[in-house]
């Protein structure tokens, strides 16, 4: 599973960023207020103990929110260098958690402070936490990577449960069994999982948020840049409870394209069936707008502020690969897009050159904006899992992002052309041929993914965005009657599936045969 890889994740950064000390940032981002530029000043001067002075001052403001509000707490924390260490180290101190099991020493933690932040910044706090919590229960579980692992183990978990995810929420069985193998060989006490597991069930885990966040409305709160302090509201576009897969939400984001599209929901999360009541075609306005496809019931206006059903039907097409249709008859002008999370959404559209527009555009931003993929996962793992692809922007200049797909188009081909050099005995179980054609799927989809991102990169990348299309070849029905085509609206008989409606429903793969040369 996807969480089984993550976690191992969660041990190899752990293991690489929060044991080994941050190389000291020069010109080190200590906040942008006036005092706090001052406090930075003072602590990057020459000598530890006025640094280590620096930062319990600092430290001290941030825990009693001394000119500084929840949602600064994190940021200040989790910055990758010298001086933020020092101030977390010492932040962590006003904390003790001698007693308290890992999930009541998370919400006490959480009462203080807002984890707000990008990815990275997020996981380094967490580091932190789980650092203090094992020098404050040094005998409860074996190690510090013991302990942040667990800490990842719970956030994801808190966000399956209790997240908008589409499909079957996790079991404790398979809480445990995510957890197996990945702790260095030292297995965790089941019972200790079967504790974790019941407590977040039972009650949620929530951070704290500022006053003035709770008198927002929700549309309010849902323009707020990434801040995962309304869960409610935010539903897909971010998780708010799981700190490395939110989607960014930039109320300041470009708008590449819109127009009125007609959806179809293929396949839900990991590829499940999308059940019958739920797969029928809808109208809506789609505006791309930065890596978020949102898809509106009305005409997009810059001044009005989106709504919770409006961010509930937004897709993230970061990572994700549009392309036509080919095996769908029943209706023209189709494209299929797959997302990061294997969901398959079908759009119609009223012509082949606006189906095109919206491939190009769509690949384009997933190309240009796709930040890079986590480091592969260690330790064993008894069934094959999709890597999890961050939702955030990635920080490399064109030259590097190309580079770093060219790397990833290189990795996966070789991994396929391995992958299919060994395929499995004709005497294997049924289950591990799925698990072999599964791999197979998703590897040739990836390489796919990469050679068409690598291509758009190669051809400008950024400057095919910035170019204007002629909208004019885009939807034109009026405002109150968004209507793709009224005369050919889809019936509500029982038809037979089409063909890639089962395909992107359940893997298929070429038949598989002796050695691949």
């Amino acid at each position: 599973m996807a969480i089984r890889w993550f976690l191992c994740c969660c041990c190899k950064f752990y293991s690489n960023a929060g044991l080994k000390s941050a190389r000291l940032v020069a010109n080190s981002e200590m906040g942008s207020t006036e005092i706090l530029e001052k406090e930075s000043a003072e602590s990057l001067s020459n000598g530890t103990s006025s640094n280590l002075e620096a930062a319990k001052r600092l430290a001290k403001r941030l825990y009693q929110l001394d000119r500084f509000k929840r949602s600064d707490v994190a940021k200040h924390l989790g910055k990758n260098n010298e001086f933020s260490k020092l101030v977390a180290e010492e932040y962590l101190k006003f904390f003790d958690f001698t007693g308290m099991t890992l999930d009541q020493s998370l919400r006490y933690f959480f009462k203080a402070f807002s984890l707000v932040g990008e990815t990275q910044e997020r996981e380094r706090v967490l580091i932190h936490f789980s650092n203090r919590y094992f020098s404050c229960n040094p005998n409860t579980i074996a190690s510090q990577d013991g302990v942040h692992c667990l800490t990842c183990a719970i956030m994801l978990l808190n966000t399956d449960l209790h997240g908008h995810n589409i499909g079957k929420k996790m079991t404790c069985q398979e809480f445990i069994t995510n957890l197996q193998g990945i702790n260095e060989g030292v297995e965790f006490s089941k019972d200790l999982l079967k504790a974790l597991y019941n407590s977040i069930k039972n009650e949620k885990l929530e951070w704290a948020v500022d006053d003035e966040e709770k008198k927002k409305s929700p549309s309010e709160g849902t323009d707020e840049k990434a801040n995962g302090t309304h869960p409610k509201t935010v539903s897909r576009i971010g998780s708010t409870t799981n700190p490395f897969l939110d989607i960014p939400h930039d109320p300041n984001a470009a708008v590449y394209k819109s127009g009125f599209l007609a959806r179809k929901i293929h396949a839900d999360m990991d590829g499940k069936k999308t059940p019958r009541g739920k797969r029928g075609w809808k109208t809506f306005y789609a505006v791309l707008k930065g890596t978020v496809l949102y898809l509106q019931k009305d005409e997009y206006k810059p001044e009005k502020a989106l709504s919770e059903e409006d961010l509930k039907n937004a897709v993230s097409v970061h990572h994700a690969l549009a392309s036509k249709a080919i095996d769908y008859e029943k209706k023209p002008n189709v494209f299929k897009l797959k997302t990061a999370d294997w969901r398959v959404l079908l759009f119609q559209t009223q012509s082949p050159e606006e189906m095109q527009g919206w491939i190009s555009k769509i690949n384009c931003v997933a190309a240009v904006f796709s930040a890079p993929p986590f480091p592969a996962a260690i330790g064993s793992q008894k069934k094959f899992s999709r890597p999890l692809l961050p939702a955030t922007t990635t920080k490399l200049s064109q030259e590097e992002q190309l580079k770093s797909h060219e790397g990833k188009l290189k990795q996966i081909s070789t991994e396929l052309a391995e992958h299919r050099s060994y395929p499995p005995d004709k005497k294997v179980k049924a289950k591990e041929v799925d698990e072999y054609k599964l791999k197979d799927h998703y590897l040739e989809f990836e390489k796919t993914r990469y050679e068409i991102y690598v291509g758009i990169l190669k051809e400008g990348g950024k400057e095919l965005l910035s170019h204007d299309e002629n909208e004019a070849a885009g939807l034109k029905k009026s405002h109150s009657s968004p209507s793709l085509n009224p005369e050919s609206s889809p019936i509500t008989a029982k038809v037979k599936r089409n063909v890639s409606e089962r395909k992107d429903h359940r893997p298929e793969t070429p038949s598989i045969k002796q050695k691949v040369t």
